[in-house]
């Protein structure tokens, strides 16, 4: 039942070894040595279903990616950007809702038109609902991920309809506000918003960028914003796209994308007004977007591409995988949700828990439809 990864590491060794074999767990080791789980279906007892938002073959839009999931009183809502591919100006924001069980066709409730000649792109849409406050979808506008600002709007009717967009203002420290570059915000006991996100700053070259991880953190539930870092200093570790996760007595963690082909996690110990040195995590990273949770029974769920760019298939994005932890430092691969090669693989997965305890996972599926699985934590 398990597989055998080979990761190549920073220092360039490689690990290996032989499978178990007995179909039994067998958690990571300090060598770098994994055992994943087949893939998983509905014999498996935590996997509830999954299945596409839409039909590959009806499609409302060319292309699509980027999801992200929300519950509200009335049910989920997934957003995600679409249109002819990424980075064409015809890319909207596009919203679904789970309504008795189905999905309901995809409308465009946003768009990058500037005026009667100018439109740009629309880029990573997150949705989050805080408390006291108004269901809120925040998106990137702009020519390109580098050169791009934050908008957000709100909605009193859980996704039905919304207000007029607005920016989100700028920062002397980072220019645009961008809000939640990809991964949802957290709400602390004292209702400040925390979003994540990170900025990639142009090296002067025009090949390349910086890549750093910041915090746009709201006091008054959206309203104003104050910038918190970059937490790193590009040097050691290109990191992006961090998730949030919580523990007690007001310690964070963040979940960072990395070009150096494994994840990098960052510590606060007061609430996010600090950061610790950026270090890298013991799984691998093909350079892709992730998403984590924290349970509420305290565990930690983290859904990834457990692979490299190099190697056999699957790897890249050809394989998206969820892990689970007690403290956030040792991670045991727990289910392997994709692992077919496709041309455009599985990637930018969005994870939430359900107020029934459930747990929701959307991602691209192809760049051709947005994927939704379910899965009972009690029974991993």
């Amino acid at each position: 039942m398990y597989r055998l990864i080979v990761m190549i590491g920073l220092a360039g060794s490689v690990a290996c070894s032989e499978s178990p074999g007995n179909g039994g767990r067998k958690p990571n080791d300090i060598t770098g040595r994994y055992y994943l789980p087949e893939l998983a279906d509905s014999t498996h007892d935590a996997y509830l279903r999954g299945e596409l938002l839409y039909p590959l073959d009806n499609k409302p839009t060319p292309q699509c990616h980027a999801s992200t999931i929300v519950e509200t009183p009335e049910g989920m809502v997934v957003a995600f950007f679409g249109g002819t591919h990424e980075g064409h100006p015809d890319v909207g924001i596009w919203v679904s809702h789970l309504e008795h069980g189905k999905w309901t066709w995809p409308e465009v409730v946003a768009n990058g038109i500037q005026n009667d000649t100018l439109r740009y792109p629309c880029w990573n849409p997150v949705l989050f609902m805080p408390d006291g406050g108004d269901l809120m979808l925040f998106y990137k506008v702009g020519p390109s991920p580098q050169t791009c600002w934050g908008m957000v709007m709100t909605s009193t009717d859980y996704g039905k309809t919304w207000s007029e967009p607005r920016k989100l203002g700028e920062d002397s420290k980072i220019g645009h506000l961008l809000g939640p570059i990809k991964n949802k915000p957290i709400q602390l006991e004292d209702g400040a918003i925390i979003s994540p996100t990170s900025i990639e700053y142009p090296k002067g070259d025009g090949q390349d960028q910086d890549w750093r991880v910041y915090f746009e953190v709201s006091k008054d539930l959206g309203q104003t914003w104050e910038v918190v870092g970059p937490i790193n200093d590009g040097l050691a570790f290109d990191a992006i796209q961090p998730s949030i996760l919580t523990y007690p007595g007001g310690r964070l963690q963040v979940i960072c994308r990395t070009r150096q082909d494994v994840l990098a996690e960052s510590w606060s110990k007061d609430g996010g007004k600090t950061w610790s040195e950026m270090t890298a995590m013991d799984l691998p990273n093909p350079n892709s977007g992730t998403d984590a949770v924290t349970l509420a029974d305290g565990r930690q769920l983290l859904v990834y591409n457990h692979s490299t760019k190099a190697g056999e298939e699957p790897k890249n994005r050809n394989i998206l995988n969820l892990a689970v932890s007690d403290d956030g430092k040792s991670w045991e691969p727990i289910m392997t949700l994709e692992n077919e090669p496709i041309k455009d693989g599985y990637s930018y997965p969005a994870i939430i828990q359900s107020a029934d305890g459930l747990v929701h996972i959307t991602y691209t599926y192809n760049r051709r439809s947005i994927k939704h699985v379910v899965i009972d934590p009690d029974k991993i």
